[in-house]
């Protein structure tokens, strides 16, 4: 069969609390910011809405910068990207990482200025800061299409989705049904009741109750479909998300899926994917003088371990790195718990609990079980886990420093000598190192100073002195001593 026409993946991108999920919720007419800690979205979800009786599928992606890798993915999966940008405050640092990441994508865009319902509203100050930054619209410079609208009283919408689909149009966008499904892992959970799952977003071909979805080295038989809404359906097209359970392990976020006949194959497929590829979490060998923090990470969905793992790639310290030592979805279970007591590791729950058993062993070892909400709420405390587990770093400072004129006598370690003054002060007691040709060449301890045949405590004055000093190795004239004190910072 011919290819068909198929329907447009949209995804909705912008700056944090620039309107993405408001629009999304007047489109769908459903409410999903509630629940959301902090109000922000922290998962790829996809949904499918209509206008003038054409499907649009729309992918709702993050807008906080953590979670850049996600939002990246997004628009790798889409094929056109919606920009939002709110009227009152116009292109912020994550409008430009969308950005980045809807060009690296090599996809169309179109602008909505948000918020236009607002007091401060300002579309003509929101525009002349597209242009600022290089996002050259309609009107004023550029061929990039723009749609000012409210999410609030729905204004400016229809002709935003009127654009998506001249958009839609002009890349002729097609799909052949008669051929297996192939597209994109956008999300993979596991819970109890269904194990582990996936919401895919076909590309092309159709998905149905027959063979084996593969992706990367995960694989699952397709015994059901659900559609966005949870619905068993039959089979599902080109553009439509789907979700399939039973997969063996986690396929990753953002990764490639396609149909194999048999569990065979798809065992096959997997085992040579593990194989070949290069996988970015191995530890890597510890510089010397440098602690590590060893993290076992634990989220509700795939995309928030990818988001933490981004995150904490920034957490750095001279002195100290981040391991993680594994990572997974659903709660704090007792294998990581075991997993923490061999690493030594400390245990990040983000937005899951810990199972019972788990809590009494952690309470028992003395394992730190760390929750959060907020990725940037994490990024901080880890931050400080990670300056802490850094080691002290010895600075010597100098004191006084002298030259050496004369060996009196030499016992042992002990070793009386004639010097004279060059800079600073020379105590008792201190530390020195000693340097032959400006290298050094010892160390050891000042034990006596004597100035006018009569015993001191300290040198700081120019003229010549005697000293005893413990070294064992044999000191000569020109040599320089340098007392000097240790701290650590």
């Amino acid at each position: 069969m011919a290819r068909q026409s198929r329907p447009p993946v949209i995804a909705v991108m912008g700056h944090i609390d620039h309107g993405k999920s408001s629009l999304l919720d007047y489109i769908r007419k459903a409410n999903i910011v509630a629940s959301e800690a902090g109000g922000i979205t922290q998962h790829v979800a996809a949904y499918i809405a209509e206008h003038n009786g054409r499907r649009i599928t729309f992918l709702d992606t993050p807008g906080h910068e953590a979670f850049k890798a996600l939002r990246a993915r997004g628009a790798a999966a889409a094929d056109i990207a919606i920009l939002v940008v709110a009227a009152d405050e116009g292109v912020m640092p994550q409008t430009l990482d969308a950005l980045a990441a809807i060009t690296e994508a090599a996809i169309p865009y179109i602008v909505a200025i948000t918020k236009i319902d607002k007091n401060n509203a300002d579309v003509d100050r929101a525009k002349n800061s597209l242009v600022e930054n290089g996002i050259y619209i309609e009107g004023m410079g550029g061929d990039i299409a723009c749609a000012p609208i409210s999410s609030k009283t729905g204004e400016g919408i229809p002709d935003l989705l009127d654009l998506v689909l001249l958009s839609a149009d002009l890349l002729e966008l097609a799909a052949d049904p008669e051929v297996s499904a192939t597209g994109f892992v956008l999300e993979s959970t596991q819970d109890q009741k269904h194990g582990v799952s996936a919401t895919l977003i076909i590309k092309d071909g159709t998905l149905t109750l027959d063979g084996f979805a593969v992706a990367g080295d995960a694989y699952a038989p397709i015994r059901f479909i659900e559609d966005f809404r949870g619905a068993r359906i039959e089979e599902a097209g080109a553009s439509e998300p789907a979700r399939l359970s039973g997969f063996n392990k986690l396929p990753a976020a953002g990764s490639l899926f396609f149909i194999a006949k048999t569990k065979k194959e798809a065992e096959a497929f997997a085992r040579e994917y593990a194989k070949e590829s290069s996988i970015a979490h191995e530890r890597a060998a510890l510089a010397d003088g440098v602690a590590e923090l060893p993290l076992i990470v634990k989220a509700d969905v795939a995309g928030s371990v990818d988001a933490i793992v981004h995150e904490l790639a920034k957490v750095t310290h001279e002195r100290a790195m981040i391991r993680i030592v594994s990572w997974g979805v659903g709660s704090v279970s007792e294998s990581d718990l075991k997993t923490a007591v061999a690493s030594g590791g400390t245990i990040i729950a983000f937005n899951v609990g810990t199972d019972p058993i788990a809590g009494d062993l952690a309470e028992r070892e003395g394992v730190s079980i760390l929750s959060f909400s907020i990725i940037y709420e994490l990024s901080a405390a880890i931050a400080e886990l990670l300056a802490a587990k850094a080691p002290a770093i010895s600075v010597e400072r100098e004191l006084g420093r002298a030259k050496v004129l004369k060996i009196f006598s030499t016992s042992g370690k002990k070793q009386v000598l004639g010097a004279r003054y060059v800079s600073g002060t020379l105590t008792v007691g201190d530390r020195m190192k000693l340097l032959r040709t400006g290298e050094e060449f010892a160390r050891g301890g000042i034990s006596n100073l004597q100035q006018a045949r009569a015993n001191v405590k300290e040198i700081k004055t120019e003229g010549d002195f005697g000293t005893e000093v413990e070294c064992r190795v044999p000191l000569v004239y020109g040599d320089e001593i340098v007392a000097f004190t240790v701290s650590e910072s």
